[in-house]
């Protein structure tokens, strides 16, 4: 047997197989994608039965999974987020005057289409607008596109909550910055997070995040917007995520207290570690370099980050073949440029 993918027909037969097979029943499963995500949120009651989940019934978790539904609770909530223009059809979008640069990304992370795979879209004028918007929505379909303002700024303006949650309240969090990405603007991932205290994003995550009496690991992502000052709701990531390693760093040891809690065992209090970091190095030298050519990294700067690091992506002394491997991976990716710009 083999695993084809969340999106499967048969991949729910599948899991609970694997389960009645090997004895599975106390195993705690972590849907690690957008996809897995959906599938096990959506058979939650199948699954639960063969598994241990940590995770919300779909009916709560789809308000803050699917774009569209985040940005309508954020704005019950009184939360900030970036201007989204709403469009159903193309028609709509025809008729659109947005104010340039916007920026394209499917409404929910998981499957293989091209849109979907390159996770936004950044587009500078309207000549470009209505192909790139066409294309999207052919892909996935002119409702799952997601149209919206660019906010200014680069890894810097960016901040994260990462928390476990149980019971609609949260058993440890912390706050980070999400200082260097890779493409630097709009990163299609991280490549420098560093531990820093926000207390703006921990307050707005956790009324978003009581509103669906949420339970589980969890990030979100905010942007600080330097033309009103306003810190803005991105994105929410029900699942572990890229820097997952700062969290033990830093000492909140989330996959741990994951664990713990779901054998029903008490989780201790921690605190979090001020200037811990994360890097992913091969990507994040590539950062760097668009940074510095832009005069917005100096050398001492970006070896200064160095002095902080806790947690790698990739690299391990002791088992240092996934890091070597990574090195070829991500020049390919930033030769192919998996982050589209149009315009």
């Amino acid at each position: 047997m083999s695993w084809a993918g969340a999106d499967d027909a048969a991949a729910l037969d599948f899991l609970l197989n694997i389960s009645r097979r090997h004895g599975l029943r106390d195993t705690l499963l972590i849907p690690a994608g957008d996809a897995e995500i959906r599938l096990t949120a959506q058979s939650h009651g199948a699954l639960s039965g063969a598994f241990r989940i940590m995770l919300p019934e779909w009916e709560a978790l789809r308000w803050v999974c699917e774009k569209p539904l985040l940005y309508q609770r954020a704005a019950e909530l009184g939360l900030a987020f970036p201007n989204t223009y709403r469009i159903a059809a193309p028609e709509q979008a025809a008729g659109l005057e947005p104010a340039f640069p916007i920026i394209l990304k499917p409404h929910m992370g998981g499957g293989n289409s091209r849109f979907v795979k390159a996770k936004v879209i950044r587009v500078d004028n309207r000549a470009s607008f209505l192909p790139a918007y066409n294309e999207a929505a052919t892909e996935i379909g002119a409702g799952n596109v997601v149209v919206q303002e660019m906010i200014p700024g680069g890894g810097e303006s960016q901040f994260s909550y990462a928390a476990l949650w149980h019971g609609g309240a949260p058993v440890a969090e912390f706050t980070a910055r999400r200082t260097r990405q890779y493409p630097v603007d709009f990163g299609y991932t991280s490549t420098f997070v560093e531990t820093a205290d926000e207390p703006e994003a921990a307050a707005a995550a956790r009324i978003l995040l009581a509103s669906i009496s949420y339970s589980g690991l969890v990030e979100i992502e905010f942007k600080r917007d330097r033309r009103d000052g306003a810190l803005k709701l991105l994105d929410v990531n029900p699942r572990p995520w890229s820097w997952f390693g700062l969290c033990r760093a830093a000492g909140i040891d989330l996959g741990a207290m994951l664990w713990a809690l779901a054998q029903g065992d008490t989780v201790p209090s921690a605190g979090v570690q001020s200037h811990a970091s994360w890097m992913y190095l091969s990507r994040d030298v590539a950062a760097a370099i668009g940074l510095a050519s832009g005069g917005r990294l100096s050398a001492a700067q970006y070896l200064r980050s160095f002095t902080a690091v806790r947690s790698w992506a990739t690299f391990s002394l002791n088992d240092p073949l996934p890091g070597l491997i990574d090195l070829p991976l991500t020049a390919w990716r930033v030769l192919t440029r998996r982050v589209f710009h149009i315009g």
